[in-house]
């Protein structure tokens, strides 16, 4: 028989709101809709089924709802984990909606649905689950320790440095989650990163990010990347040598008054003894040679004029 409860359409709409327009089944019922209600309102397109057991309710599509109906799909425990969870934290772009949504579930369900990729057996303690836009998900350092064993060495360098960055995480507290959770694939390179002296980089752009990669390649002295000096936070920086490099990314200097801005700041740095170096996309991507060997040239005659 068809039925609705008095005050379901409140309860539904309450529900929906706080789970980026979702609702299970068992929770339409639980709100006073029959069986038969549910399926009418499927029919009549009032609820669209994204999982088996879970409907949209309207039209409008959260920007979060992938995550939040794998989470109800998958029942009570499930988190957002891994690449899924870097996303949420933005710690990693996203990765679309092609992509798998990934969960930690519980050891229990064992039930497979279409779009999620769901982890068993890694053990989540009560402190590496939170919460993010109402969405169960695991924690930034949690989420860090699972990048580890999923991830390239530098996509997990770029997301710990993020979490830092950002004050999601610390050192500390990853040390003390490693130490729990030893044997975990991963942590012979989320190690090293966590070392004494050792920092991951932080890149904002993609000139940043290419420029890093020669500069590794090359062997050359690692910089400070994005570091403070006298005030201003800047690309790239070697210290010892006050040396800072600028990279002028794709539409750089758009304005005149950009333009002048950024040489009063090099003229600055270098009345208090820093070399300013400007690098541009074009010397990065077709003369990194050249560009190369200006640097090391620079550290060179830097080293020696310290000595």
């Amino acid at each position: 028989m068809t039925r609705t409860a008095p005050g379901a359409e409140e309860r539904i709409s309450e529900l929906a709101a706080l789970q980026h327009g979702l609702v299970t089944r068992t929770q339409l019922v639980a709100a006073g809709l029959s069986s038969d209600a549910v399926q009418n309102r499927v029919r009549a397109k009032r609820l669209r089924p994204v999982h088996r057991g879970v409907y949209q309710v309207g039209p409008l599509v959260s920007p979060h709802a992938r995550e939040m109906a794998a989470v109800l799909a998958c029942g009570p425990g499930t988190v957002v984990c891994h690449r899924s969870a870097a996303g949420l934290w933005r710690l990693l772009p996203a990765r679309g909606d092609s992509a798998l949504v990934e969960v930690l579930v519980s050891p229990r369900i064992r039930r497979r649905r279409p779009a999620v990729r769901a982890y068993r057996g890694h053990g989540l303690e009560a402190d590496e689950a939170t919460t993010v836009a109402g969405i169960p998900i695991t924690t930034p350092s949690r989420t860090v320790l699972d990048l580890a064993g999923a991830v390239g060495s530098r996509d997990l360098e770029r997301a710990l440095a993020r979490a830092e960055r950002e004050g999601l995480t610390s050192r500390g507290e990853l040390l003390s989650l490693l130490d729990r959770h030893s044997g975990r694939p991963g942590l012979a390179v989320l190690r090293p990163l966590l070392a004494d002296g050792a920092g991951p980089a932080f890149t904002r752009s993609e000139p940043e990010e290419r420029l890093l990669g020669l500069i590794r390649k090359a062997q050359l002295p690692p910089p400070e990347v994005n570091g403070s000096v006298a005030g201003y936070e800047v690309d790239f920086l070697w210290r010892a040598e006050r040396l800072v490099v600028e990279v002028d990314g794709f539409a750089f200097h758009s304005s005149r008054d950009r333009f002048e801005s950024d040489r009063r700041r090099d003229g600055r740095l270098a009345a208090r003894g820093y070399r300013v170096m400007r690098v541009t996309w074009r010397q990065i991507t077709r003369e990194p040679e050249a560009l190369l060997a200006r640097l090391a040239q620079a550290l060179a005659l830097a080293g020696v004029r310290g000595t």
